[in-house]
C-alpha cells in the first residue's frame, strides 16, 4: 500500500457538492492499495501514520504526533498513487488492486485508524471526490508499506 501523508491546518472531500468528510488540524492521507498487498500492509500503514512524529513540540521540533497534537485524520482513496508512467505518457495502472479487494483493505485502514483513538473522516470509496487541504508547513510524506521509498 501507498500513501502521500500531509500535514493540513483543514482538509475537505467533497462528493457531487455534497462535504463527505472534513476535519481541522490533522493529516490528509491519500491511500493507495496494491494488487499484492494484504491485511498487514493496511495494519502497517495505519500504526505507521498514527504515530507519525511530524507536528511541532514545544520547542518547534517535528516530535508530536497527531493524536499527541489533537488532531485528525482525513482518508482518502486513491488508486491512481499506482498509476505508472515509466512506459509513456498514459498512466497503467495495472499494479492497483482490483476494486473489491482495495475497498476492503481501505476500510481496514479506516478501522484500525479509528481503533488507535483518532477521530478519522473518508471520502467516499470509488466516486469522483474533489479533495481541498492546507497544507501546513508544507509537510508531506510519503510512505510504502513494502518499503519501496
Amino acid at each position: 500500500m501507498r500513501a502521500v501523508v500531509q500535514r493540513v491546518s483543514r482538509a475537505q472531500v467533497t462528493v457531487n457538492g455534497e462535504v463527505a468528510g472534513r476535519i481541522g488540524l490533522g493529516l490528509l492521507v491519500l491511500l493507495g492499495v496494491g494488487r499484492d498487498d494484504a491485511e498487514v500492509d493496511a495494519v502497517y500503514l495505519a500504526e505507521k501514520i498514527c504515530g507519525l512524529r511530524v507536528f511541532e513540540d514545544d520547542q518547534g521540533k517535528m516530535n508530536r504526533s497527531v493524536q499527541e497534537a489533537g488532531g485528525a485524520v482525513l482518508a482518502v482513496s486513491q488508486f491512481s498513487l499506482y498509476g505508472d508512467v515509466r512506459h509513456g505518457k498514459r498512466p497503467s495502472f495495472d499494479a492497483a488492486a482490483p476494486p473489491g479487494k482495495a475497498r476492503q483493505l481501505y476500510e481496514l485502514f479506516v478501522e484500525r485508524t479509528r481503533a488507535a483513538g483518532l477521530h478519522c473522516e473518508t471520502g467516499r470509496f470509488q466516486e469522483m471526490m474533489k479533495v481541498e487541504s492546507a497544507n501546513q508547513g508544507p509537510v508531506t510524506i510519503l510512505l510504502d508499506s513494502g518499503k519501496a521509498f
